[in-house]
């Protein structure tokens, strides 16, 4: 297949702050690029639109694989866009293949309605192995999006695990979207995944499931009240939803924009976004250190023995890492 004609800078950030959905997605593209000679390009698109973004509720959403996330992100979605005529933004992490590094990027077939919307924007992006099951570059995009005019970006992780920090440092609300009775007895609730979470929801309470969502959400709602109390002065919530009867969708969204009429008005928010960039600029450089340190000539050359080594048990974990930063460090 022929490679894509790069565009001007100029071309790109027009795009983005006019809106346009294709020179968006390229502009994606070109960001998520590990070819050196897209980098400095995408370095300055994003530059360029930085000062125009920023204005947006940014929203994590993550729970087990099976748990009904993309269906409930559709519907909320088709909400915003329908009922509150808002443009929403939605990037869905997709799992990478382990074997060919390559990825699913399924999404855009299971939110089908919501992706030919107009005021809709859909990007699946694959995390290809990145920490915590977030794609590469999910902040670099959301910021194109919010350049674009997209003031609701929802972020859907791959799963439970450590993707709920990496999506708690770029997001301003934190939902967790659970299942009744499907394992997560209220015994094995993990304390860190709560104590981050600014609303629980139960999906698929309908049918005959409905009192058993609402019974796991009176259980969950009062051992809330065990946990230390959140430090923005937030009340977690609990409730009950379903994306195939669309019933608490509105219940959601009612939380996300209390949540941040909150944080604005006792002035968290500004500081949320200061917090999120300073992450974002040390994950950059602890990225950036990695590249450069995976793509030394002396590394590249032992780190396969050394690897070796250490599964025979000839050498520590601590010295083979020890001796190949030494090579790195005193052969720059």
């Amino acid at each position: 297949m022929i490679p894509r004609r790069r565009l001007p800078r100029d071309e790109y950030v027009e795009g983005v702050l006019r809106g346009d959905r294709t020179i968006l997605s390229r502009a994606i593209t070109l960001i998520e690029s590990l070819h050196t000679e897209d980098i400095e390009l995408a370095q300055d698109v994003l530059e360029q639109c930085l000062p125009y973004s920023g204005d947006s509720i940014r929203v994590g959403i993550t729970g087990v694989p099976g748990v009904g996330k993309s269906s409930l992100i559709e519907v909320l979605g088709m909400y915003l866009t329908g009922t509150r005529a808002e443009k929403v933004a939605v990037l869905a992490v997709d799992p990478s293949s382990q074997v060919s590094r390559g990825s699913i990027l399924g999404d855009k077939t299971r939110m089908e309605a919501l992706a030919n919307d107009e005021r809709a924007f859909i990007r699946p992006s694959p995390s290809g192995g990145s920490l915590g099951g977030v794609a590469r570059r999910t902040r670099e995009t959301m910021l194109l999006c919010e350049a674009a005019g997209y003031r609701n970006v929802l972020v859907e992780t791959v799963g439970v695990g450590q993707s709920e920090t990496a999506v708690r440092s770029m997001v301003d609300f934190f939902l967790l979207l659970m299942l009744a009775g499907a394992g997560d007895e209220l015994q094995g609730m993990k304390r860190g995944i709560v104590e981050m979470t600014d609303l629980i929801a139960f999906n698929k309470a309908d049918g005959n499931n409905r009192v058993k969502a609402e019974a796991a959400r009176r259980e969950y709602e009062s051992a809330l009240h065990l946990f230390s109390a959140s430090g923005t002065g937030w009340t977690p919530r609990v409730i009950t939803c379903s994306a195939r009867a669309r019933e608490g969708i509105a219940e959601i969204w009612d939380a996300v924009v209390e949540h941040n009429a909150w944080l604005t008005s006792t002035g968290q928010l500004a500081s949320f976004r200061q917090e999120q960039a300073k992450r974002w600029m040390y994950e950059l450089i602890e990225q950036s250190l990695r590249d450069e340190f995976m793509q030394h000539a002396g590394v590249r050359e032992k780190l396969a023995s050394y690897e070796q080594d250490v599964l025979a048990g000839r050498l520590s974990p601590f010295r083979a890492a020890r001796r190949l930063i030494e090579i790195y460090t005193e052969n720059p």
